[in-house]
């Protein structure tokens, strides 16, 4: 009977050894590690929803014309006549060699295709010419917006050292008033004023022919109503020219000119060293900021940006999808975005509107060419 009392306190004993021991073990023990927990994937937003054809029409419609906002110009017969001799007449330039038309090639679509235009004694500035076509709806004239209408950008050219390098307003006045034909036209386009051949009223006439300059494209026409104007691979390109965020900046009659964005608004351009609009302000926040241009055309207007620096239109397209919106378009997006920018093309006035009239000749008393 002791014996197995004996016997029965040491099983027990062991028992509990063992579940002391065990216990230690456990505690002493790495413990295997947890399974891995994936992930859980990014919630996919939902595709945007397509926009009937007349939402997409008011991205492009014009505003209502500010309270403050001054009347539009009412230009004459007269003004615009003489506004295209001027336009045209390189003896506005100090070697007689250069016009507005020079770098703004009215028959192809306002521009040059040049990276930088060649100016006095073939000196080149460093932003490329915009075109001249539909300017007038533009918020302000230049990359830079300096001018705020073309009237204020008329004449800038014509005493610029490096475009058309005239070297003052009596240079240019003395031209005019030398050839009776532009004394005449002048009366004739401003018969109110006591002296009419001035800098001012240069300005008048050649801003009251560049408004002429519009174009009207099947893109105006599918904004007018008719739908069925654009392609389905155009309205393709158009529904994602608004759902990727493009009209943003292009957006009005113009389809852009309305305001002025920073380059590289998301991502940093690379290499830009223009100061853009700080140019014209001085304030900190128009660094690297630039009147957003016109697409109308686009496919006409090339190379493109300030500096000319990009040639081909889907890479242009590519570009601002990256550095503005922070988006990467696929083969297939970009064909259709670019589809519906080559939609935008217009067709130019008549012939025998933007070719160059026949210009008075000199007298004796008509500058002389100075190519110095």
């Amino acid at each position: 009977m002791e014996g197995l009392m004996f016997r029965n306190r040491w099983v027990s004993l062991l028992s509990l050894s063992a579940l002391g021991a065990g216990s230690l073990v456990g505690c002493e023990r790495t413990p295997p590690p947890a399974a891995p927990v994936a992930a859980p994937e990014p919630e996919k937003l939902p595709a945007p929803k397509p926009m009937s054809p007349e939402q997409l029409a008011h991205f492009f419609k014009p505003l209502p014309p500010r309270k403050d906002a001054p009347p539009p110009p009412e230009d004459t017969d007269a003004q615009v006549a003489l506004g295209r001799m001027l336009y045209f007449e390189p003896r506005l330039s100090k070697n007689h060699d250069v016009s507005c038309n020079s770098c703004h090639g009215l028959t192809t679509f306002g521009v040059d295709n040049k990276a930088l235009s060649d100016g006095h004694k073939g000196l080149k500035g460093t932003r490329n010419s915009p075109t001249v076509y539909n300017a007038a709806g533009h918020i302000a004239q230049f990359w830079d917006g300096r001018a705020d209408t073309l009237e204020a950008q008329a004449t800038g050219p014509i005493l610029n050292p490096v475009e058309m390098a005239m070297p003052d307003e009596k240079r240019v006045l003395a031209t005019l008033t030398s050839i009776p034909e532009y004394s005449k036209r002048f009366r004739e386009a401003f018969p109110g004023d006591k002296k009419a051949v001035t800098m001012v009223n240069a300005a008048r006439a050649i801003a009251a022919f560049e408004r002429k300059l519009v174009t009207k494209s099947r893109f105006d026409a599918f904004v007018g109503g008719k739908h069925d104007a654009l392609t389905e691979q155009e309205q393709r390109g158009l529904q994602l020219f608004a759902t990727t965020g493009c009209t943003t900046c292009h957006n009005g009659p113009a389809v852009g000119g309305t305001s002025f964005q920073k380059l590289g608004l998301i991502e940093d351009y690379p290499g830009l060293k223009d100061a853009g609009r700080f140019d014209a302000t001085q304030s900190e926040d128009d660094r690297g900021k630039f009147r957003v241009p016109t697409l109308l055309n686009v496919e006409k207007t090339g190379p493109y940006l300030h500096d000319g620096s990009v040639v081909e239109l889907p890479q242009m397209v590519r570009l601002m999808a990256k550095h503005q919106l922070a988006r990467t378009l696929t083969d297939p997006e970009v064909d259709d975005l670019v589809a519906f920018l080559k939609s935008l093309t217009g067709e130019l006035p008549p012939a025998e509107f933007i070719s160059a009239p026949e210009l008075p000749p000199s007298t004796a008393k008509t500058p002389k060419a100075d190519p110095s």
